[in-house]
């Protein structure tokens, strides 16, 4: 690595450190809960008991750390990334768009959740996907979650670090383009809340799952599942 590289990877690795420190502190415990409704009522039917799982851009581990399967592993570039992260998930503090340290079909399931639009541009998108098709297994599922600029216009830009703008239409085609075949494509899925400060009952983010024709009128971030 040059020493221009060098520096320019501190400076994005400091970046980081401070965006996410500043936004999430305090949140925490309160991620962790919505997080654990999210996994118990919804996205651990993807995850086979005995699989294995990458949490990509997997920030305070909230996923990761509460998913019931075989081998976890959670790749991120914020140095901070790895003290949230439970023993047993093996970390991994790279780019995402260069090559994983894993083999090829080795994965059951890649997860990510609010992280393609951090991504630089598309090009790194567009790497970074076809990283996740080399290492699922056949029949194995990428699994999306994020804002869909869509329905949110410019509030889409109110944070800093969002570079990549997209759509569920967006993502489908760009995972149809290099292989993957769409399982579920869902437009409007959770509110785009977890950000603002707010913190709802839990009881209401449950009710909520349950009564998808609400999605349509709440809904701010899609959901789209691919398979390889």
């Amino acid at each position: 690595m040059s020493p221009t590289s060098a520096m320019t990877t501190t400076r994005v690795n400091d970046d980081l450190q401070t965006i996410y420190h500043r936004r999430f502190t305090g949140k925490e415990n309160y991620r962790q809960q919505v997080w654990g409704v999210l996994l118990s009522d919804f996205f651990q039917r993807f995850v086979p008991i005995e699989g294995a799982v990458l949490d990509l851009g997997s920030g305070y581990g909230e996923f990761i750390n509460g998913v019931r399967c075989g081998a976890r592993y959670a790749m991120d570039l914020n140095p901070d990334a790895g003290k949230y992260l439970d023993k047993g998930v093996q970390w991994f503090q790279q780019d995402c768009s260069h090559r994983w340290p894993l083999a090829d079909n080795s994965l059951d399931v890649v997860f990510t959740s609010n992280f393609f639009e951090h991504l630089p541009d598309k090009s790194s998108l567009r790497e970074t996907l076809r990283e996740a098709r080399r290492c699922l297994r056949p029949g194995g599922r990428l699994i999306a979650l994020g804002p869909n600029i869509k329905y949110l216009g410019g509030a889409y830009w109110d944070f800093w670090d969002h570079h990549v703008s997209l759509t569920e239409a967006s993502l489908a085609e760009v995972l149809q383009t290099i292989g993957f075949k769409m399982e579920r494509v869902i437009p409007k899925f959770l509110p785009y809340t977890m950000s603002d400060g707010r913190q709802y009952p839990l009881f209401l983010l449950r009710l909520y799952l349950r009564l998808a024709p609400a999605w349509r009128f709440f809904g701010r971030q899609f959901l789209v599942v691919a398979a390889k």
